[in-house]
């Protein structure tokens, strides 16, 4: 039996032949290593020229160009400290004081601004009441979201106060003697090969025993645009360049763990010389790692990131090791021979990766269908089978088989799920699965830690959306305190044996289709969150900063992926309240907490929006707004300016969200209708892949247009509110119209929404040209032998009948699951 990959790139699996000096590579004449370069912040181009003349193996490059800075955007600096900063007792007690405040401050409006009202004036103004009805509702749901920011902060704050990092000489220990395996799955579709090599890169240098990395190219096989096909190739070569790439450091140190494993055999302690031979294996890798650090190309502060963080701060670890190393031995201190093992285990992990791809719309039998979960789902369908390639009418497809010869697609105990765009630090598959591996544990499905924003913004925009993506990691570790995890689709490990839990199987055209992730929304991290703690499973997020992700940089990608995010909450809702209402009906209590902080987490945007729709252009009496309210959006307001001092940002950056928010009001308003009118359809969506572009990407006009009505009917509003002296109302219209053009000026840019505006209307007015009618020939009858293939391969329909049918496998929405009376099968255990 062999193990092959299934496309492209050949996956390392003996790592077999000569070892060869890379380009500049230092060698092991320096007995001790030289203290560490001064390092470079994330976003300090001052070398930025050199590096982008040569590639990570020290050849020339081509020279890459940076997206021009934009004044206020945000300087270099390193990124967060991996571990959070534990909380006092005083901002725990702070937190606290936020969500009694806020409470209280919303309850005594209620008791005497509306209340107070009916009892003086009655019940005869109906259009008062409905008014005050509105209102309350409107104004109950926003308060609401801010309590449950509130309340995931304060979880936050006490997990950071209980973490505890655990030594490495205990996961080391561990996984001596347990290795659970792990594949890493990477959904890429049209993406730039510079970006999907860091991601790659990271994955490769994880310090985790026998990983294996597949990138699952979704794009076209055979794509007739020349840059697309450029781009494909580009990602097709990735996989073996990368092996290579790493192909010397792993055989050098393959042949020294070979003589440390047969001393820790013997035990005892090592020799002065094991310990000095260790410690030149580490200096070197050191200076390798180095080295191409400083080779790295670097066109934006996510290369820059991976340079200084992925490769540069794994030498820096790997360096101070290897000085801890040599102290040692100055001080003839005598180390465990197993120990020495161990650490040589560790260089070994770290280079050890075997990376292929695989292209699933080569195989006509697998699904198609046009979004990321069905990308996974279709490589996860086919872990741990024995496979031969079957040449048929319908095109090439994938048959089981026990012949000798076969493609063993091997099984997996875990995988992870990475995003073509993010980027892992060195430590995280091996924290994460040894957090999953640890006693009581065992029904974790999934585990992860929310992804962070690169530093160093180039424009005002990404700047501002990186600084909701740290919140939200706040956001997501106090989920985690309340028992409502949701899974974060840019980066998780998951347990294998519970996607085979939940897994669906369903006949397409008699080809068998395999849901392990949801497809029916393009959220399909959320839906399968249900579908696992409906089955009996967990989710977990680890409270260390370990993951980093692109936000987009201007507000044509930022309309693409927000709007792909507002979409789908809504038609979950009904899943997620079948899970309680069943979990009640069995006696088994779910907190309220965690039901308050999931409904909110999917709902939130649909009634933020429609809320501050009818707060921005319906005038309500003034009587209805009191101190007391603002006192009760006061706390959220002070408590995110806090959290975004902590984070290394601005607390105005707060009034800069806010503005940010207004601008995404339409954006959010048409996800939601989305979810409407899908839910109506019954239909799925394409996955909108955010764009990642050197050059701007264009936004709709629609959304552009929607920025600039908002401030004008703002002042218009503030306008009328002045005749009326309708003052309360004119503040709020007044904020927001300033507000909304700070943002457009800022975030969007004046020139950029004038290109957008003409660019939407000439593609509004644009007629496409219709080719000439030309009078068909009538068609000829095809004898039934002159297309006897297809005849003997789909069945005698096809007989005569110039038009076949769709060769490609797409899968319907599958109907919806209702307690346990959903329609479900699952593999056999022999399977």
């Amino acid at each position: 039996m062999k193990i092959y990959p299934l496309d492209g790139a050949q996956a390392v699996t003996d790592r077999s032949g000569q070892q060869r000096q890379e380009p500049g590579e230092p060698d092991d004449q320096v007995t001790r290593p030289r203290s560490a370069q001064p390092e470079r912040h994330a976003g300090d181009t001052s070398e930025a020229g050199d590096a982008s003349e040569h590639g990570s193996d020290g050849k020339p490059a081509a020279r890459v160009t940076r997206r021009r800075r934009q004044w206020g955007a945000e300087r270099p600096r390193p990124p967060l400290a991996i571990l959070e900063e534990p909380a006092g007792h005083a901002a725990t007690w702070m937190g606290g004081f936020a969500i009694a405040a806020t409470v209280l401050a919303w309850l005594a409006y209620l008791a005497q601004t509306v209340i107070s009202q009916f009892i003086d004036h009655g019940l005869h103004n109906s259009r008062f009441i409905g008014e005050t009805i509105a209102y309350v509702i409107v104004m109950t749901l926003l308060t609401f979201s801010a309590l449950m920011y509130l309340v995931a902060r304060l979880g936050a704050l006490y997990r950071s106060r209980g973490h505890v990092r655990v030594p490495r000489a205990e996961i080391d220990a561990f996984m001596t003697n347990s290795r659970p395996s792990l594949t890493v799955l990477v959904p890429s579709y049209c993406e730039d090969p510079a970006v999907v090599r860091s991601t790659l890169l990271s994955a490769a240098l994880q310090e985790y025993p026998g990983l294996r990395a597949v990138l699952l190219l979704d794009d076209p096989p055979a794509p007739t645009d020349p840059a697309e096909q450029a781009s494909l190739a580009g990602c097709r070569a990735l996989p073996e360049e990368i092996n290579t790439l790493l192909r010397g450091p792993y055989e050098r140190f393959c042949a020294s763990l070979a003589t440390h494993e047969a001393a820790a055999v013997i035990g005892g302690p090592g020799s002065r010389a094991q310990i000095r031979a260790l410690a030149l294996d580490f200096a070197w890798a050191g200076r390798w790692l180095r080295h191409q650090a400083s080779t790295y190309p670097r066109s934006s502060h996510g290369d820059d990131f991976v340079a200084d963080e992925v490769l540069g701060a794994l030498a820096g670890d790997l360096e101070v090791t290897a000085r801890a190393l040599f102290a040692a031995l100055d001080q003839q201190v005598q180390m465990p021979a197993e120990r020495l093992s161990q650490l040589c285990r560790r260089l070994v992990w770290t280079f050890q990766a075997e990376i292929s791809s695989f292209e699933r719309k080569k195989y006509a039998h697998l699904p198609h269908d046009a979004n990321k979960a069905m990308n996974l789902n279709a490589y996860l369908g086919l872990m741990g089978r024995r496979v031969r390639r079957v040449e048929t009418r319908m095109g090439l497809v994938l048959r089981d088989t026990e012949d000798e010869d076969a493609i063993l697609i091997p099984d997996s105990d875990y995988v992870l799920t990475l995003d073509a765009d993010s980027v892992l630090l060195r430590e995280y598959c091996l924290r994460l699965v040894y957090h999953l591996e640890l006693p009581g544990n065992e029904r974790i499905a999934v585990i992860q830690t929310p992804y962070s924003a690169f530093r160093g913004a180039g424009t005002r925009l990404e700047r501002i959306a990186g600084a909701t993506t740290d919140i939200q990691h706040l956001v997501h570790q106090g989920l985690t305190y309340f028992g409502a995890t949701f899974w974060v689709g840019a980066n998780a490990v998951i347990r294998k044996v519970a996607l085979d839990d939940i897994v669906e199987i369903s006949f397409v055209g008699g080809r068998e289709i395999r849901r392990y992730v949801q497809d029916r929304t393009v959220i399909e991290d959320t839906e399968s969150s249900i579908d696992l703690i409906a089955a009996g499973w967990t989710l977990f997020n680890f409270p260390e900063r370990l993951s980093y992700s692109a936000t987009p940089p201007d507000f044509g990608s930022l309309a693409v992926q927000r709007g792909r995010w507002a979409n789908g909450g809504l038609l979950i809702v009904p899943k997620f309240r079948r899970f309680i209402k069943r979990e009640r009906a069995n006696g088994d209590r779910v907190p309220r907490a965690a039901v308050a902080l999931r409904f909110n987490y999917m709902a939130s945007i649909c009634w933020a929006s429609v809320g501050l729709v009818l707060l921005l252009v319906f005038p309500f009496d003034s009587q209805l707004l009191s101190l007391l309210i603002v006192a009760a959006a006061l706390p959220y307001f002070t408590a995110m300016a806090y959290d975004f001092h902590r984070l290394g940002y601005k607390r105005s950056d707060v009034l800069r969200v806010y503005a940010f928010n207004l601008i995404l009001l339409p954006v959010n308003l048409a996800g939601t209708l989305k979810s409407l009118q899908q839910a109506a359809a019954k239909s799925k969506i394409a996955f909108a892949r955010t764009p990642k572009v050197r050059n701007r990407t264009s936004a709709p006009a629609l959304y552009v247009l929607a920025a600039y009505l908002i401030a004008a009917f703002s002042f218009y509003t503030l306008a009328n509110d002045i005749t009326t002296r309708n003052w309360s109302n004119g503040i709020f219209a007044a904020c927001n119209g300033v507000l909304t053009t700070y943002a457009i000026i800022a975030f969007i840019g004046v020139r950029s929404s004038i290109v957008d505006v003409a660019l939407g209307t000439a593609h509004w007015v644009r007629v496409p040209v219709a080719a000439d009618p030309q009078t068909p020939e009538p068609a000829e009858t095809i004898p039934i032998d002159a297309d006897w293939e297809s005849v003997l391969y789909f069945g005698p329909e096809h007989a005569g009948t110039s038009a076949a049918r769709s060769k490609i496998a797409v899968a319907a929405v599958p109907p919806p699951r209702r307690g346990e009376t959903r329609s479900r099968q699952r593999p056999s255990s022999t399977s």
